[in-house]
C-alpha cells in the first residue's frame, strides 16, 4: 500500500514572465522605477517571502531577443540550438514547418517607395482589424522568377505576422531586411556564407519583398489609408530568418509535462518547438486590452486538472508600454498584472486546500478499514 507521502501529487511550478518589467528611476517618479510606484502587494508578499535576485538571461552584459531569452530560462542553450526567430513567430502564427522550410518574424510597415526609406517600422500598432486581411492577399503569393517556391503568410499580434517560404535550396544562413530603425532605407537580404543556397535564397527573398510591396501598394485597405491621412501598411520587413530548430522535448529534459499562456506567437512558437502545450485563454490577446485573470484561470486549472507539472504566462502588455513611452500606462499595467497573480494564488491555494481535504479524507477512511 502506497504512504501519504508517495501518494503525494508532484511539485508544481508556475513561471510568470512579466516581459519589461525591469526599468530605469524615472525623474517624475521621484527617482523611483515604474516597479517601485507601482502598489503591487501580492508580488510584494511574494518576493517577502521567497527568494529574489537578478538574472542574465544568457550571459552577463549580452543582449537578448525575446527567443534566445524564453529557450535559456526553458532550458535549452541558444549558441547551441537557435535558428533564428522567425522559425517561432510562424509557427506560432499557425504556419507548420517542415525540414527545409525558412520563416521570418516580419512587421507590416510604412515604405516610401520613391526614397527607398521605412518610414514606421510598426505601420499601426492597432492592426488586428487588418492585419488577417491583408496577410489573407499576400498567403499562396507567387514570386516570377522562382514559380516552385511556396510563400505562406499568416497573421500573428498587432502589426506582426508571419511569413514561411518553402521549396528547394533554401537556408537560414541569410541576413533580413529590416533596418531596425525608422526613417533608414529597407535593406536587401544577403548571403551569409559563400554557399550557393545560401546566395540562391537571398535572391529568393529579396523578389519576395519586392512582390510584397508590389500587392500590398495597390490593396484597397491601403488606398483607404492614404485617403484618410493614416499610414499605409504598404511593405513588410522580413526578419530573423530561421528553420525549425530540432531538440529533446521539454518534459524529457525536466520530467515535467509542461504547457504556456502566451497570445504573444513567438513565444507560442518557441514553446511548441519544445512540444510544451499553447493554451487558449478566452479574452487573451498580447496586448493592451487582454483579458488577464482569464490567464490566470487557465493556467490554475491546467496544473490543478489538467495533468501539467509546469505552466509558463508571457505577459506583453507591460512591455508594450516601454516601446510606446507610456509611463503612467506601465505603472498601471503592472498593477493590473499584480492582481491577476493574486487571482492565480487564490486559485492555487483553493485547490491545494481541497487536495489535502481529500487527502485527509483518505487516509481516515484507510485507518478505518485497518481498524
Amino acid at each position: 500500500m502506497a504512504t501519504a507521502e508517495q501518494s503525494q501529487p508532484p511539485d508544481k511550478v508556475v513561471l510568470v514572465l512579466i516581459d519589461g518589467i525591469g526599468d530605469v528611476t524615472i525623474s517624475a517618479f521621484g527617482d523611483k522605477t515604474p516597479l517601485q510606484v507601482a502598489h503591487v502587494p501580492n508580488m510584494d508578499c511574494i518576493a517577502a517571502a521567497g527568494l529574489n535576485g537578478l538574472v542574465d538571461a544568457v550571459e552577463p552584459g549580452l543582449a537578448c531577443g525575446s527567443d534566445t531569452s524564453h529557450m535559456n530560462l526553458l532550458g535549452y542553450e541558444p549558441r547551441k540550438y537557435y535558428r533564428g526567430r522567425g522559425a517561432f513567430e510562424s509557427m506560432g502564427a499557425g504556419l507548420p514547418m517542415a525540414p527545409g522550410d525558412i520563416a521570418f518574424k516580419s512587421n507590416f510597415v510604412t515604405y516610401n517607395h520613391d526614397t527607398g526609406i521605412v518610414e514606421k517600422r510598426r505601420a499601426d500598432r492597432q492592426f488586428e482589424h487588418l492585419g488577417p486581411e491583408l496577410c489573407a492577399a499576400l498567403d499562396g503569393m507567387t514570386l516570377p522568377s522562382y514559380p516552385e517556391h511556396q510563400v505562406s503568410v499568416k497573421y500573428a499580434t498587432e502589426h506582426r505576422c508571419g511569413v514561411v517560404v518553402r521549396g528547394a535550396g533554401l537556408t537560414d544562413a541569410i541576413s533580413g531586411t529590416d533596418p531596425l530603425k525608422d526613417n533608414l532605407p529597407l535593406l536587401k537580404a544577403e548571403a551569409l556564407d559563400d554557399s550557393a543556397e545560401a546566395k540562391h535564397t537571398a535572391a529568393v527573398v529579396n523578389e519576395l519583398s519586392t512582390e510584397i510591396i508590389k500587392i500590398l501598394e495597390r490593396h484597397p485597405i491601403n488606398q483607404q489609408r492614404r485617403a484618410e491621412g493614416k499610414n499605409p501598411a504598404n511593405a513588410v520587413l522580413l526578419r530573423g530568418c530561421g528553420s525549425r530548430i530540432n531538440v529533446d522535448s521539454f518534459e524529457k529534459l525536466h520530467g515535467m509535462k509542461g504547457c504556456l499562456i502566451a497570445p504573444t506567437k513567438i513565444i507560442a512558437g518557441l514553446g511548441m518547438s519544445f512540444d510544451v502545450v499553447s493554451l487558449d485563454a478566452p479574452g487573451a490577446t498580447g496586448s493592451y486590452d487582454s483579458h488577464f485573470a482569464s490567464k490566470a484561470a487557465v493556467a490554475a486549472d491546467a496544473l490543478v486538472s489538467g495533468g501539467f507539472d509546469f505552466c509558463l504566462i508571457h505577459v506583453k502588455a507591460v512591455d508594450d508600454t516601454g516601446h510606446d513611452r507610456m509611463l503612467a500606462m506601465k505603472v498601471k499595467f503592472l498593477e493590473v498584472i499584480g492582481r491577476m497573480i493574486g487571482h492565480l494564488l487564490v486559485r492555487l491555494h483553493d485547490a491545494e486546500q481541497q487536495q489535502q481535504q481529500q487527502q485527509q479524507q483518505t487516509e481516515a477512511k484507510q485507518k478505518e478499514g485497518q481498524g
